[in-house]
């Protein structure tokens, strides 16, 4: 497929509005309590029915960080007692033996993710206990097939931690980076050199990682495009086989770390609109694809070829190659997707110890997706993914008829259309290189259930 991006200026003005990042549709605002631990034990006995149960996918949360970042937005907890994550590791470790069975232990995990927070806050021996629990309650592959991927931070590994992650099966990892330049990095409170982080990603290559990838953030306080490019040059220069370049939503009524940010020192939106597109031309030009959103792979990633055959998908971790997979998710907040569902657990280090201290799943709050939704999940994810969709593709799948079922959604698009970001084909649609880094604008056409969502709640789509 073609990944040309054009980057419009005008059209990115009068298209930035805040709107879902579609990690999930319907989003986590739609969930409610109609799905707790009774019902999601349901689910997920009735996902083991059938010849063809689908593979496993596993995302496990480890909150801990051992210094705030004033950006961040995840869910986590600031503390530099490491004895905090003794009783976290029990309790995970309970629930991971109590969802292992509620899973036929012939279905393969495909996928394994660890995120946070920092999952290298642990131990060596608590990451080998978690690791060694999960293996027991699940069927892991021992073939290296897997994609098994982990978040670490450059400040809390070695070259022996990076060995030991390795040695427990994980392949992939991902680098938090943000930003080289110390003045940046001050304004944030995440100091970090550039010798950790080079020594980190050359720890993981002799190790024989398969996959390494490096997060930056661009829109911080302090940042200029000139600054940025310097980021970004040492970065390419490494060559690392994915980069995530987030965007930076300043919501500081959400997130109590960013009130600590001087909203002064915030970049212009001309210069962030600058630093954006200086980044898509250096990457591109660097011979990175451009997948979507924040993504960026290298053409022989398995990224850019799951996008070329048709088969990338999108979930809570980002963009994935494990369309197929039910993804089972544990720790606090974790949410996971279980056939036809979406369930989170419990939210707080306390609500968590109490409920697996009780025997029970942390699960309390989900939604199960009914024909409209499954529908439009699927619509929303083919042009998210893939910047097209094919009319006849949806109407055999759902048995509608396309253009009457979205009627009044293709009357919209021709506003689009006119703006130059798609085109609406007999055959269906294709969003143009101007649209891509607006795709999220096209998405939301389609979203049923924005206009209940308060705006406020979701990022900036530039």
């Amino acid at each position: 497929m073609d990944n040309t991006v054009v980057f419009d200026e005008a059209l990115i003005r009068r298209y930035d509005q805040t709107g879902p990042r579609y990690t999930s549709y319907p989003t986590a605002l739609q969930f409610d309590e109609a799905i707790g631990e009774p019902e999601y034990r349901r689910l997920a006995e009735a996902s083991n029915i059938g010849e063809q149960a689908p593979p496993l996918s596993i995302y496990v949360h480890i909150p801990f960080c051992d210094t705030v970042c004033y950006y961040c937005g995840c869910n986590k907890v600031v503390t530099k007692n490491r004895d905090k994550a003794v009783p976290y590791i029990d309790a995970l470790c309970r629930e991971i033996a109590m969802q292992g069975d509620l899973f036929d232990y012939q279905r393969k995990v495909g996928q394994l993710h660890w995120g946070g927070g920092t999952p290298t806050f642990l131990s060596h021996a608590q990451m080998t206990t978690l690791m060694e629990s999960t293996a027991g309650h699940f069927t892991l592959l021992d073939d290296d097939s897997g994609e098994y991927s982990i978040e670490i931070d450059p400040r809390e590994v070695t070259p022996d931690t990076i060995r030991l992650l390795r040695d427990l099966r994980f392949n992939r990892l991902s680098l938090g980076v943000q930003d080289f330049d110390p003045a940046v990095q001050k304004a944030v409170n995440r100091i970090q050199s550039e010798e950790q982080t080079w020594q980190a990603l050359q720890a993981a290559r002799d190790c024989g990682f398969r996959s390494i990838s490096i997060d930056l953030i661009y829109g911080l306080p302090l940042q200029t495009e000139a600054s940025f490019a310097a980021t970004l040059d040492k970065v390419i220069d490494a060559m690392p086989d994915r980069l995530s370049v987030f965007n930076y939503a300043h919501l500081p009524k959400l997130f109590k770390p960013q009130r600590r940010i001087k909203e002064s020192e915030l970049p212009a939106p001309a210069e962030k609109l600058a630093i954006m597109q200086m980044t898509i031309e250096r990457l591109t030009g660097a011979g990175y694809v451009y997948i979507g959103m924040d993504h960026f792979a290298r053409p022989d990633d398995e990224l850019s070829l799951a996008q070329r055959n048709g088969t990338l998908h999108r979930n809570f971790q980002g963009y994935s190659t494990h369309a197929e997979s039910d993804l089972v998710a544990m720790g606090i907040t974790g949410i996971g997707s279980i056939g036809n569902s979406y369930s989170q657990n419990v939210k707080t280090l306390d609500e968590y110890y109490e409920r697996i201290g009780q025997g029970l799943l942390p699960v309390f709050r989900g939604i199960l997706l009914d024909a409209d939704d499954l529908l439009r999940r699927e619509v929303i994810m083919q042009l998210i993914c893939h910047f097209r969709l094919d009319f006849a593709a949806i109407e055999s799948r759902f048995k509608i008829g396309f253009r009457d079922y979205f009627s009044k959604e293709l009357e919209a698009l021709q506003v689009m259309q006119t703006d130059g970001l798609l085109e609406v084909t007999d055959a269906g649609i294709e969003v143009q290189p101007a649209g891509r880094l607006l795709i999220r604008n096209v998405c939301m056409v389609f979203d049923a259930h924005l206009r209940e969502q308060p705006a406020q709640r979701f990022s900036r789509v530039i």
